[in-house]
């Protein structure tokens, strides 16, 4: 049996990194008193407006620059690992990234995550100001054991996503012996135990069912422990959520500011796929679509 607790920290950022960081910190403190190992933050926690403008270009910050520098002591006086999602810079001077960073307890950088599917639908425009991620990227890292797989938000609505998390390059369960490579980042497709989901899940009409039903949707497919953590109102929804690999909420959160505390448990990982081995008897793999087909498949008017 292998395990690893984590917590998700559910709250709504601010446009003032500094702020930003002294919650994750008072988070991290909140979640080693409470036995955790890691702490999940939402999307976008080292700045957020609630319109993607210039101002969000402007805060981003390379990761070596003073949030992901804090976010690295933070770990260290914690002993807590962290994912965190930042707005990182890049080259192009008129966009950010969309980034989750993974830290270790010894605050090291062990994983990046850019987001791939960028927000523009319900009538927002995140490729305006965002510059999309390699959709090769199979950002898998491992902690205490457990292999922990990264999306971000939209990402969710792309099943694809969640499916190469959990089956790698190779299959279900390649992820056994899988080395590190340059980026953190396990190679030889490795399978991820948990998939966590920070999110800044905008509210609107049935979006709260959404998320949930999504959410649910990716752990019971791929029989994965999923980590959904939300931002709190006004824009967001919460709803941050701990599922099982049968789909049962194991821990949740309502709209309100707190923190989720849940356990993997990889034998009961092993139980629900002994009963339902589906990600062993699947016939389709996952393969990643270049630019020009994702055009093309727009839909006709």
């Amino acid at each position: 049996m292998t395990t690893l607790t984590i917590a998700a920290a559910q709250f709504a950022p601010v446009d003032d990194p500094a702020v930003n960081l002294e919650t994750v910190r008072a988070a991290a403190e909140d979640a080693a008193a409470r036995g955790a190992q890691l702490l999940v933050t939402p999307e976008y926690t080292s700045y957020f407006t609630a319109d993607i403008d210039d101002r969000f270009v402007a805060a981003a910050q390379p990761l070596d620059g003073p949030f992901v520098t804090g976010l690295r002591r933070i770990a260290r006086s914690t002993g807590v690992a962290l994912v965190v999602g930042v707005a990182e810079a890049g080259p192009d001077t008129a966009r950010f990234r969309n980034t989750l960073v993974a830290i270790d307890p010894e605050g090291s950088l062990v994983c990046t995550y850019r987001k791939v599917h960028l927000y523009d639908a319900f009538g927002s425009r995140e490729s305006d100001r965002i510059e999309a991620g390699d959709p090769e990227q199979l950002p898998v890292f491992e902690l205490g054991g457990v292999l922990v797989g990264l999306e971000t938000c939209y990402d969710l609505r792309f099943p694809e996503v969640t499916r190469r998390l959990v089956a790698g390059s190779a299959g279900a369960g390649a992820g056994a012996g899988a080395g590190a490579g340059a980026d953190g980042v396990l190679a030889g497709g490795a399978a991820a135990d948990v998939v966590l989901v920070p999110a800044e899940w905008v509210r609107g009409p049935g979006k709260e069912d959404h998320w949930r039903t999504l959410l649910t949707a990716r752990a019971i497919e791929n029989t994965v422990w999923v980590v959904g953590v939300g931002q709190a109102p006004p824009i967001g929804i919460g709803g941050s959520v701990a599922l099982d690999p049968s789909g049962v909420a194991v821990a949740a959160l309502g709209s309100t500011p707190g923190l989720l505390v849940t356990t993997v448990d990889t034998d009961v990982t092993d139980g629900v796929r002994r009963t339902n081995p589906s990600l062993s008897l699947r016939r389709y793999d996952v393969t990643v679509r270049g630019a020009a087909d994702v055009t093309a498949g727009a839909p006709r008017t």
